[in-house]
């Protein structure tokens, strides 16, 4: 039992050592062609603080943090190899645990190079609660499906057969829970300057292995996977300083009244600050990998085991997993001289749109010395925000309701269609860009929507190169 975590360790060091000197290198030569001006290095805001890095490559989400000592460097590594770690049928020598029903056999299967995923089978995810009792729900006991743990506080009931989340793959033998059919429907609209536009929303269409579809009385909501770079940043920002963001009341009359989630704690099995996720409902990265490995590949562990107590994996994977996202380096702004990114920052500001993507945040303590006192650029407040019913999956979760949604970190979003060509924007990719993401936005952020449909081109442009350039 102890040969396995030794050879890990072994690895990690060589592969740390080889892996991290060819990372530098090309860091090098893409800093080199893409940062022409004399003393630019020196003009880019630090997004990451000490943890930034200037790279704005394929692998600009993949890299470590430069200000890793040598004991969290080795560490980084290691995680690394354990979020690359592809899982197999059990039994087996290597990686086994998954399924029998999943939808990933590994972390980077879902969130390739580290960013966003698509809203594809294999990637994305579709949670799932039940809104009513049914008698149409009930299912034959000898119906094999995974029932994912839930909260003791979720207001998210599962539904017979699915859980809370339709796990689409299942291994030989084993047929997955359902199958998800998305098609997209269109609606066209126009600037004030007349220029028009089309947007897309998806449908789902869930049936279940015996072919009959689901009813009404299930909310579905599709979510594509989040890029998980910087994590270890937004982790070690105060529970205190969120807090006093919050506006509930809209005390200063803006429109904008966003307010914490707290969410169900396994750990400490009590309610706590919720930071990660789309609607914020989870509140620990340790969390949030656990429940990644069981509900997305079917791997048990000391956090979600099975009934009888089996676990397919044990702490130090989990540790592993975790360290990895908490080390990652967050790539710097580009093109911060331009003129036309420093008009569209400008205007994002008079947009009111910092009220919910708060470009500055500060970290306090954590257990990894790179993250503590750190000024960061992250772009978000970590708080619920009702985005209107464009936007809404009707689906609760903990604190937050159907229309609400935790404000994404804008860091890195202009390197999306670099990281992964063609992948989305908004919690199920329905934005194929900037410009849609902005014009699908409504309740809290209706006018600052509205502020940039009124936009002429020109300064449209100025406001989406300025996203580009984050």
């Amino acid at each position: 039992m102890t040969f396995w975590p030794q050879l890990q360790s072994v690895l990690a060091r060589w592969r740390g050592r080889l892996g991290l000197g060819l990372s530098a290198a090309i860091a090098g030569i893409v800093l080199s062609t893409m940062l022409h001006l004399p003393g630019a290095a020196q003009s880019i805001p630090q997004a990451g603080g000490e943890t930034t890095i200037r790279n704005r490559s394929s692998q600009a989400f993949t890299l470590p943090a430069p200000n890793l000592n040598a004991f969290w460097d080795d560490r980084h590594a290691a995680g690394d190899l354990a979020f690359e770690a592809a899982f197999v049928t059990p039994p087996a020598n290597v990686n086994p645990g998954l399924g029998p029903l999943f939808n990933g056999s590994s972390c980077v299967a879902c969130h390739i190079n580290n960013g966003r995923g698509l809203p594809e089978k294999g990637q994305r995810v579709v949670r799932v609660s039940q809104l009513a009792d049914d008698d149409s729900l009930a299912l034959p006991p000898d119906y094999v499906y995974t029932l994912e743990a839930v909260a003791a506080t979720a207001n998210t009931p599962p539904v017979p057969g699915l859980g809370t989340q339709v796990q689409e793959q299942g291994v030989y033998g084993y047929a997955p829970e359902a199958i998800v059919e998305v098609t997209w429907q269109t609606q066209d609209g126009q600037y004030a300057d007349g220029t028009s536009y089309s947007l897309r929303s998806p449908r789902l269409l869930i049936t279940r292995r015996d072919g009959t579809p689901l009813t009404e009385a299930i909310s579905a909501s599709n979510r594509i996977p989040l890029p998980v770079f910087g994590l270890g940043l937004l982790e070690a920002v105060p529970e205190a300083d969120i807090v006093a963001l919050a506006d509930p009341g809209d005390r200063d009359g803006d429109g904008v009244s966003g307010r914490p989630n707290y969410v169900w704690n396994v750990e400490q099995q009590a309610d706590t600050l919720g930071r990660f996720g789309w609607k914020a409902n989870t509140p620990t990265l340790r969390q949030q990998s656990a429940s990644a490995y069981a509900n997305d590949m079917g791997v048990t562990n000391p956090m979600f085991p099975v009934a009888d107590g089996y676990q397919d994996i044990g702490d130090d994977i989990i540790d592993l997993s975790t360290i990895y996202v908490q080390t990652l380096a967050v790539p710097a702004r580009t093109a911060v001289d331009d003129p036309q990114v420093q008009r569209g920052e400008r205007l994002f500001a008079d947009a009111n749109c910092t009220a919910c993507h708060t470009p500055q945040l500060r970290t306090g303590s954590h257990k990894i010395p790179a993250l503590v006192n750190q000024t960061i650029h992250p772009y978000t407040d970590l708080l619920l925000h009702d985005m209107g019913s464009d936007l809404a999956d009707n689906r609760p979760d903990f604190q937050a309701s159907g229309s609400e949604w935790r404000t994404p970190p804008l860091w890195g979003v202009g390197l999306a269609q670099t990281v992964l060509p063609y992948s989305g924007y908004l919690h199920d990719g329905r934005a194929r860009s900037l410009e849609e993401a902005i014009l699908w936005h409504g309740g809290e952020a209706e006018a600052s929507k509205e502020t940039f449909r009124q936009m002429d081109a020109r300064d449209r442009a100025a406001l989406v190169q300025f996203l580009k350039s984050l």
